[in-house]
């Protein structure tokens, strides 16, 4: 059974003050409950725009966007944005705060008690995997990596039921934007949040989403589905543009380590890739390749070896994704 809809667009056009083009062009999407969303495109496709107008930091100027069925225009913003969580790039902290206090942000503002907010940033630092020991720093103490988990905490802190991310990785390095990644995944494994995650990297789309909704300049959508429909048979010549040459390949990332079998962990591991169980084929080609090595290690959440998997494994699942 198809999950109810947790944000409807209809018609959604967005015009800005002295601009003869749109923004965003009537623009329709249903966002299933409990699903990874992820609008992708190229620069001036309207994608924070759109993110932003489902939270009303802007208003449309014309069409509806509705939340669990009301329509937004007709919520008052405190009540709107208390159920919305909200990650941007660099994660946006309060530099003066402490980790704690940026953590327990939105619950202060609801009225909580201390008690209860410390509990709550507790339960927030271990499951976005923090060291407790950092919750009194500031943020300008803390890695690229550490501050956008703090950030996701901070988004969280009330359990709100929808999660907005604006290219919340864009600004780490690759290693640690591939973790995040995974560690994202792995969150939403046990949340289940409505997910609405702007990128401009296709990979990072495919890796993520449920649904990839890609944008063309002026927010006019140009496909919307699963990773592997638009990768099997993109709708204009835009898309398949915007794809590239290399679907086949990407199509890897729609498969998980942990979907292959794979052999056991060898005694000797040293100087060789890791990756995660839930990490994409894709990426443990690429780091395959990357190290020339014969095999890479597979690890599960928390860093442990629990098997390994070579690249005749990885050509035999690339194979039967072509059939």
């Amino acid at each position: 059974m198809d999950s109810p809809t947790a944000i409807r667009l209809r018609g959604v056009s967005k015009r800005f003050a002295g601009s003869s083009t749109e923004a965003v062009t009537d623009l329709s999407l249903d966002l299933p409950e409990g699903s990874l969303t992820a609008l992708v495109g190229p620069s001036g496709c309207g994608k924070t725009t759109t993110l932003r107008m489902i939270n009303r930091l802007e208003e449309p100027t014309s069409g509806t966007i509705e939340l669990f069925g009301q329509d937004t225009r007709n919520m008052p913003l405190h009540e709107l944005r208390r159920g919305m969580g909200y990650v941007i790039q660099q994660a946006g902290l309060f530099p003066h705060r402490t980790v704690a206090a940026n953590i327990g942000t939105v619950p202060k503002l609801l009225g909580w008690d201390k008690e209860r907010i410390g509990a709550r940033v507790h339960e927030l630092v271990d499951l976005v995997g923090l060291d407790p020991s950092l919750l009194k720093r500031y943020p300008a103490a803390l890695s690229g990596g550490q501050q956008q988990r703090v950030g996701v905490a901070r988004a969280l802190a009330a359990d709100p039921p929808v999660l907005l991310m604006d290219e919340p990785y864009s600004a780490v390095d690759p290693i640690v934007r591939l973790r995040l990644q995974d560690e994202l995944i792995a969150l939403q494994r046990r949340l289940r949040k409505t997910i609405v995650f702007v990128t401009h990297d296709i990979d990072e789309a495919i890796k993520l989403a449920d649904r990839v909704a890609l944008l063309d300049v002026g927010g006019v959508l140009a496909q919307f589905g699963p990773p592997d429909e638009l990768l099997r048979a993109p709708a204009t010549p835009f898309v398949e543009r915007f794809l590239g040459n290399e679907r086949a390949l990407r199509r890897l990332a729609l498969h998980r380590v942990s979907d292959v079998t794979f052999g056991p962990v060898s005694s000797a591991t040293t100087g060789l890739p890791c990756v995660n169980q839930t990490a994409g084929l894709r990426e443990a080609l690429d780091a395959l390749i990357a190290h020339n090595a014969p095999t890479v290690i597979v690890t599960d959440d928390v860093g442990t070896p629990i098997g390994s998997l070579t690249m005749s494994q990885i050509a035999v699942a690339l194979h039967e994704d072509r059939a």
